[in-house]
């Protein structure tokens, strides 16, 4: 199967179970706000990491979908939050008004919250059907990744940053975006591995190199991108005189600094030979993304 055709695959499974998962909510103003976040769009790479992860180690597809659906409802949150006026002020995500414009800011803080702890349900509820140790490290570890050591850490990070006399050196924007959006991108590549109770120092390596050059691709989508491609406002960065990956590297080290860690990433999965070919067909990918 084609990368192309994988990655569709991961789309069409995630977001069929999130429908699932979601009929249990009472109709109301919240859910429709959480649907809206969690449904219109997006690559599902996080997924397709659990998911491939997942697969090397022989976990059993339908659990595969639920913990992929549960990281994207986190995901979710992490984006209707980081678009509040308080935060990066965006008016457009995935191509669409961010949740605050669509309704209003408190909505979209309760959306977040919500589509948080929903997140945590979907790990803790019987029918997943693993091991309550495993459950409880899934949870625990996913706690870490997206809490005060984590992905709210580097967003304070970056809005200290913002204010800061001193613009940041790339080895404190390294440090930010490890954990802004590294962790959670990590979380997932080692989900896999969490599930089967095997060692996950491969996967590891291969998800900071991955999450990194995520990041920079990200940064050159500011400058490069096209709006209506890449779903969201482009050169705010730029524009707000932020530093990044690119500001401070150039563009065409930048680009060159993503080819690096993507070998990286692939080197670092030698050892689980071709049921790791999704993961290093994803890492390759990064360089041609268009959003």
């Amino acid at each position: 199967m084609r990368f192309s055709d994988k990655l569709k695959d991961c789309q069409i499974r995630t977001e069929k179970r999130l429908r699932f998962n979601f009929k249990v909510l009472p109709d109301s103003s919240l859910k429709e706000g959480m649907l809206y976040a969690a449904l219109n769009g997006g690559k599902r790479l996080r997924a397709f990491l659990v998911m491939e992860s997942s697969s090397i180690y022989g976990v059993d597809a339908s659990v595969a979908d639920q913990v992929a659906s549960a990281v994207e409802c986190m995901h979710a949150y992490s984006l209707v939050h980081d678009d509040l006026p308080s935060m990066d002020n965006d008016n457009l995500r995935r191509g669409l008004p961010t949740v605050h414009i669509k309704w209003n800011e408190a909505t979209a803080i309760l959306v977040g919250d919500a589509l948080q702890s929903f997140s945590f349900k979907i790990l803790s509820a019987q029918d997943l059907l693993i091991n309550p140790e495993i459950s409880n490290q899934l949870i625990n570890s996913l706690a870490d990744a997206t809490g005060a050591e984590g992905m709210v850490l580097g967003q304070m990070q970056d809005i200290m940053a913002e204010s800061s006399e001193q613009p940041l050196t790339i080895s404190e924007i390294k440090s930010l975006q490890i954990n802004k959006t590294g962790a959670l991108i990590q979380w997932s590549a080692i989900a896999g591995a969490i599930l089967s109770g095997k060692s996950h120092y491969d996967l590891e390596k291969y998800s900071k190199a991955l999450g990194l050059a995520f990041q920079i691709t990200d940064d050159i989508l500011d400058i490069e991108g096209k709006k209506n491609i890449v779903g969201k406002n482009v050169n705010k960065d730029l524009e707000a005189g932020k530093a990044t990956f690119v500001s401070l590297m150039g563009l065409d080290q930048a680009k060159q600094e993503v080819k690096m860690l993507i070998a990286e990433a692939c080197d670092s999965l030698s050892d689980l030979g071709p049921k790791a070919d999704g993961l290093r067909e994803l890492a390759r990918y990064l360089m041609i993304r268009e959003k």
